[in-house]
């Protein structure tokens, strides 16, 4: 991917981002992003959500379905530590 593309794509994943932390923080949650690369997002998730037991289902069934749904070219979300 190019540079333009990529930064472009981290852009829109921030915006994802930002509409669904007040979701996480209302949990005592949060969420930092880490990188994206090749369509990968890479996530480390804070707070109370880094250590919940179900952060793997935000992840994948909240977060991951609104960044693929919204932000072309986005193709999978990980959790880095």
């Amino acid at each position: 991917m190019s540079q333009n593309v990529q930064e472009s794509m981290y852009d829109e994943v921030l915006e994802v981002l930002d509409k669904l932390r007040p979701f996480l923080q209302r949990d005592g949650g949060d969420v930092e992003l880490v990188d994206v690369e090749d369509g990968i997002v890479k996530l480390k998730l804070m707070g109370a959500c880094g250590s919940c037991p179900s952060s793997t289902i935000t992840l994948k069934a909240g977060i991951e379905r609104a960044l693929v749904e919204e932000v072309e070219g986005v193709v999978e979300v990980v959790q880095v530590f």
